[in-house]
């Protein structure tokens, strides 16, 4: 079972595991015992656990200089915004930094605010079964009513439109609208990645009612789905682009990229922790791994590899679809049991997530062996035919 937490608020559905040690795509519990982590941080860990260059690159700094706000500027924050404006295809691009996913997506949400209430235009479009966070605005633009409802009311600011339907995005890009914002793969919302013919028209949509496009790359970027963003697989360029998760390596960074002209103006936002140089030092050392061992083409080839085993090997009246790209793929059963397949997986020593109560969802780390896939998949089938057996189903 896992650690006793008495005072730690109740606020996760933890799995039954302390997790102590990881290395690779590896981690390793309280008992010693072993697992294969094709969770992975919920897609944090792109360049796996612990590796080398980052522990090296964060362990320099925080022997060199730790923090000093953003009341100064650092030498680790300045060299990744440049390198984010050099490998990211926004024009002219400029950072700001955050310490979250949900923070970015507030920073974007402010942002598209900001210009619309200048223009008349303050509605902002979202899709329904999107996440964007848990704070009070990102919360609001998530399309998910079960999460929004507890909470309500909040802000008003945004309007749904079901995702893949360009006829309802067309006609809800009213004269009040200045933003569409989306997930280019919806990830909490079941793995679902969005057409390039979809983005495509999106994007031609907002340039033709003159609303900015605002891409969600929180689970998406930074390789996971084979390059930089996953909206580039379309060929489509955002105007704002929010990113965390695995930019880090597992430290808490975020950022929203934009261009010089829509970018926030002194005093407009502000984050003390945002950029601090550990964690910018840790970000340098993500893209420098992703580059150096060229994992933008392995993410590719693992998700080839997932695809077809998983295509060839799962029961067809047990798995209805399979959803993904590169290292983000979601698994859609026919019956509401993603969570106890996850558990005989946990069980049988592989770990994942769900993205719903039928999408059981692997995000590998890039640097995943193909025995590494193999074996998730081998263990996914072995273990969705046991949860189909107890429940009395046929196989």
């Amino acid at each position: 079972m896992t650690l006793h937490e008495p005072a730690v608020m109740p606020t996760y559905g933890r799995f039954p595991l302390t997790l102590v040690r990881g290395a690779g795509t590896r981690v390793w519990d309280d008992s010693g015992r072993e697992f294969l982590d094709m969770a992975g941080a919920l897609g944090v860990t792109a360049i796996g656990h612990s590796h080398p260059a980052w522990v090296e690159a964060i362990t320099t700094q925080a022997a060199t200089l730790d923090m000093v706000s953003n009341l100064y500027a650092t030498e680790p924050q300045a060299r990744l915004a440049d390198r984010l404006a050099a490998l990211l295809p926004i024009p002219d691009a400029q950072v700001f930094f955050a310490n979250s996913g949900a923070e970015a997506n507030e920073a974007a949400i402010k942002l598209a605010r900001k210009h619309g209430l200048a223009t008349g235009r303050p509605t902002i479009v979202a899709l329904e079964g999107s996440f964007h966070g848990r704070t009070v605005a990102a919360l609001a633009a998530t399309g998910q009513p079960a999460k929004r409802e507890p909470f309500e009311p909040l802000v008003d600011w945004f309007r749904f439109v079901p995702p893949g339907d360009l006829g309802a995005l067309d006609a809800s890009l009213t004269p009040d609208v200045g933003a569409v914002f989306l997930e280019p793969v919806m990830g909490e919302g079941g793995v679902l990645p969005l057409s390039d013919d979809y983005l495509r028209g999106v994007r031609a949509a907002c340039d033709d009612r003159g609303a900015m496009l605002i891409a969600d790359e929180v689970q998406s970027g930074m390789g996971r789905c084979g390059d930089w963003l996953a909206i580039s697989r379309s060929g489509v360029v955002p105007d704002v682009v929010t990113l965390a998760k695995a930019l880090g390596g597992g430290l808490p960074i975020g950022a929203l990229v934009t261009s010089a002209d829509l970018a926030f103006g002194p005093g407009e936002h502000a984050s003390t922790f945002g950029g601090g140089p550990i964690v910018c030092a840790g970000a340098l050392a993500v893209l420098d791994v992703v580059e150096t061992e060229g994992l933008l083409a392995r993410a590719d080839a693992i998700g080839g590899l997932l695809s077809r085993t998983v295509r060839d090997a799962a029961d067809d009246a047990l798995v209805t679809d399979l959803r993904g790209r590169g290292c983000l793929w979601g698994i859609q059963l026919d019956r509401p049991v993603a969570h106890d397949v996850a558990l005989a997986m946990l069980e049988a020593g592989v770990l994942v997530s769900i993205a719903g109560s039928d999408v059981v969802r692997m995000s590998p780390p890039l640097v995943a062996t193909d025995d590494d896939i193999l074996h998730a998949v081998a263990t996914f089938v072995a273990a969705l035919h046991r949860v189909a057996q107890t429940q009395g189903s046929p196989v």
